[in-house]
């Protein structure tokens, strides 16, 4: 038993350490994007993975990246698992990955929406802090940026862009 759980964690290790393909400075333990891993009775290593979000296209290549480091690592029999409930939130990103986006002149997601979003029908103005200054006097040039689940933003005060990942 102590075997089987050393071979889990040291599992869940490799898997957690795979950086993902659109963030690099990120690991899949620092975006939340792996859920689980399992050892089963006949020594298969179960990696459970999540999308940030429906259709994410890096999935494929995290799932064979997984794959390929637990089986480096001598674990012949690798399953890899997508797991879509619950749904991938920006609230899974670790203090460590948000603190690594910053540092990368990536604005880090705020929490994510809870329950019923409000109906607003004057004009809202919502602040994202510079990662390079910390000024809150931003503001957002592009809905979308290399990928879907960020948006492009100016800082008024160094005059620097940046890229803010999207709360979900």
């Amino acid at each position: 038993m102590v075997t089987t759980l050393l071979d889990v964690r040291r599992a869940r290790q490799i898997a957690g350490q795979v950086p993902d393909p659109e963030l690099p400075m990120l690991t899949l333990a620092d975006l939340g994007v792996l859920r689980d891993v399992e050892l089963t009775g006949d020594g298969t290593v179960i990696a459970s993975l999540t999308p940030t979000y429906s259709g994410c296209p890096a999935m494929a290549e995290m799932r064979a990246d997984v794959a390929a480091r637990l089986r480096a690592a001598g674990y012949e029999r690798v399953e890899i698992r997508t797991v879509l409930s619950p749904p991938w939130t920006t609230d899974w990103i670790t203090e460590s990955g948000r603190r690594k986006l910053a540092e990368h002149g990536i604005a880090p997601p705020g929490p994510a929406p809870r329950g019923p979003v409000p109906l607003q029908l004057s004009a809202t103005r919502r602040t994202v802090p510079c990662p390079r200054c910390g000024s809150r006097d931003t503001g957002e040039t592009s809905r979308f940026a290399a990928t879907s689940c960020k948006s492009l933003w100016r800082c008024h005060t160094c005059r620097e862009p940046f890229e803010h990942v999207k709360e979900i």
